[in-house]
């Protein structure tokens, strides 16, 4: 058992919310149901004194909240191979393949990311969530960050929280963009499908930057920016401004094939099984050293496929160009938001 020692203030946006809510929101690393133990527990304080969950915060007000860690028992070591980009004393970087889960679940005990990284190292056992920093839905592929050390965890939360940490992505939208912008609308719980994530009024804060870097027929390919972190932020965004990602079965809506499109470019198509999403760089400074860390993911086999399927369709049917082009292309710069 270890503890975390989190020192905090209300900021203004938070003034007048229950301390149970407040918490979730400055610390979404840890449960709502943790967090409401440890307010009962008496391990938080505010301006010195005990209060109860649904204790009325002020703006700036002095939270103090020693989080009582306990090993982990919900997900067991598995020998799970892991494409590991970096690696030292204090964090990891991992290249998660589409298809793998990251946090075990309802149909997923075994097998996960979580699972994987408590055989490679057993002291992530001790953090929470293993030491995973941010989620990657299942079928999006690409970097994923990892502490592993307390001090280290608690360096690179705040960094995220302070959007300190760029989290950079490449994606293939459904139609022709004429250009680049931000989406800047709040996703909560959809109202009905409790499974799904949606725009709704009163869901938390969430932006999307997005850049055009090829234009096809009747897709996109984009480069995307997070400013915040919500469950199926991209896919949601995406999908509220009519250009869900291609393969998107839950957002993006059904497969339309583009009138004229090669049997190449049809057959890839309809065989592209999962969304059309991979989290191509992380770039942060380091927690213990403040070194500058930048890390590139190269797309998978996958989505290249697709887009020079796309880029043949473009010119005739003729030979599509370089498949590692796509990786060379950057986040334009400038361009208003």
């Amino acid at each position: 058992m270890e503890t975390l020692q989190h020192e905090l203030t209300i900021p203004l946006e938070l003034d007048g919310k229950r301390l149970d809510q407040a918490l979730a929101e400055l610390l979404p690393e840890y449960s709502r149901s943790r967090l409401k133990g440890w307010i009962l527990g008496g391990h938080v304080l505010i301006d010195g004194s005990q209060p109860a969950p649904r204790t009325r915060v002020k703006f700036g007000q002095q939270v103090l909240m020693t989080a009582v860690l306990e090993i982990q028992q919900e997900a067991k070591p598995e020998a799970i191979d892991l494409a590991v980009v970096f690696e030292d004393e204090a964090l990891l970087v991992i290249d998660k393949p589409a298809g793998l889960v990251v946090h075990p679940g309802a149909g997923n005990a075994t097998g996960t990311l979580m699972n994987g990284l408590l055989h490679h190292s057993p002291d992530l056992a001790g953090l929470p969530r293993s030491g995973i920093l941010h989620r990657l839905d299942k079928d999006t592929s690409g970097l994923l960050l990892v502490a592993k050390t307390i001090p280290a965890h608690t360096r690179l939360v705040r960094d995220l929280q302070d959007r300190a940490i760029t989290r950079e992505y490449r994606g293939l939208c459904i139609g022709r963009l004429t250009a680049g912008g931000k989406i800047d609308a709040p996703i909560g719980r959809h109202p009905t499908q409790r499974t799904r994530m949606a725009v709704t009024e009163r869901g938390r804060p969430a932006v999307t930057h997005y850049r055009i870097l090829a234009r096809f027929a009747a897709q996109t390919f984009i480069a995307l920016r997070l400013e915040t972190g919500r469950t199926h932020q991209i896919r949601v965004h995406m999908a509220q401004i009519r250009h869900g990602l291609i393969g998107d079965r839950t957002y993006g809506g059904r497969l339309k094939v583009p009138a004229g499109a090669s049997i190449e470019l049809t057959s890839t198509l309809r065989s592209f099984s999962r969304q059309a999403l991979h989290a191509s760089r992380l770039a942060f400074r380091h927690p213990l050293s403040e070194q500058a860390l930048d890390f590139q993911a190269p797309l998978p086999e996958d989505f290249v496929d697709l887009l020079q399927a796309l880029d043949g369709n473009e010119q005739s049917n003729a030979q599509p160009r370089d498949p590692g082009r796509w990786d060379r292309m950057r986040w334009p710069e400038p361009e208003s938001s």
